[in-house]
């Protein structure tokens, strides 16, 4: 077999560690590069067979033009979501592989750590300690034992996020589009969710069905003092009426680690600059809002197991021609891929 070539994209000092480590072999070449795949740095994939991407590069038509013009054969993303590929236009010219799942505790872990350090004041408490001020005063939390919890999305990371939660001897209820059968969860319709909970918590994939599902209206059905977590996709939630919500005392707080214009500020270090962004800038200013840079999925274990499956799928696909990994338009119109998965979608 020639040696693969991968043009690795939006790259981060982690990212190449963990890469470097996982390719042992003399098969698979990686070139790493800082930018983002867009429409302008798509000829930086000229001369390579692969390009290996993450949830904010952007992979839109013109850009899967340009790397079929430049010979790429395959797009790794090197994350379990796809909503940033226009794999409708990539079915039939170039194929996509992914990785479905890398550590579905870190991101649920992650979700329980938000909600803990938002409802008992953790991170008020470590910055009034840096200047020792041991004062108590607006610190009060509430117990999570025996409040409801509402699930958006019941795969691997809710029903992780289900048992830590059901640890704390809380009351779950779920949503989800395709239920998992005798799971023993209290499933209900979104409207009776919104209602009922007093803490929200998306683990969905982001599709055009449920872009905004948090909005203006469904926010009205949340009870007062409602808390949102995030560790999925950030245009789950308006950004503007989540802000709204807050301001208004309906929303009581928010815990988010992905933002649905992070594309151009997550990842990046904006401490001596401006950031433009007035709604994220609102956001972060409000003291009962946490954000962290969609950061959930960063742990030793899942960086190791994003790599190893990701060459993985590489190899997997040039040696057999087939990847268990792949994704295109026709499977994701659930079931309906016309071939039979023993070898590539088309």
């Amino acid at each position: 077999m020639d040696m693969i070539k991968i043009a690795f994209f939006d790259a981060k000092d982690y990212d190449i560690e963990s890469f470097n480590r996982s390719n042992t072999s003399n098969d698979v070449s990686i070139s790493f590069f800082e930018t983002r795949l867009t429409e302008d740095t798509v000829k930086l994939a000229h001369g390579f067979d692969v390009v290996c991407i993450f949830v904010n590069d952007l992979v839109s038509e013109k850009v899967i033009d340009g790397l079929v013009d430049a010979g790429v054969k395959l797009i790794a993303l090197r994350c379990a979501g796809y909503n940033n590929v226009d794999i409708k236009y990539a079915y039939g010219k170039i194929h996509i592989v992914r990785v479905p799942a890398y550590s579905p505790y870190a991101v649920a872990e992650h979700a329980a750590a938000l909600l803990l350090t938002s409802v008992r004041r953790i991170h008020k408490a470590y910055n009034r300690t840096k200047d020792f001020n041991f004062s108590l005063s607006g610190m009060t939390g509430f117990d999570l034992h025996g409040k409801t919890v509402g699930i958006v999305g019941t795969g691997k990371i809710g029903r992780i996020f289900i048992d830590i939660c059901k640890g704390f001897g809380m009351n779950v209820i779920a949503y989800d589009k395709f239920p998992a059968k005798d799971s023993g969860i209290e499933y209900v319709e979104l409207e009776e969710l919104w209602k009922r909970s007093d803490i929200i918590s998306f683990h969905c994939p982001l599709t055009d069905e449920n872009k905004h599902m948090v909005n203006a209206q469904s926010i009205d059905m949340m009870k007062k003092g409602v808390v949102l977590i995030n560790t999925s996709r950030g245009a789950l939630i308006d950004s503007a009426a989540l802000l709204e919500g807050i301001k208004e005392r309906k929303i009581g707080a928010a815990c988010l680690d992905v933002y649905e214009e992070e594309s151009n500020v997550f990842f990046h270090d904006f401490s001596g600059h401006i950031v433009d962004d007035d709604t994220l800038v609102r956001l972060i200013s409000m003291p009962n809002v946490i954000v962290t840079s969609h950061q959930a999925f960063l742990t030793n274990e899942a960086l190791s197991n994003i790599a190893d499956t990701t060459i993985g799928n590489v190899k997997e696909f040039f040696t057999n021609e087939y990847s268990a990994n792949e994704v295109c338009y026709m499977c994701d119109k659930v079931g309906s891929c016309p071939q039979a998965h023993g070898g590539k979608c088309f």
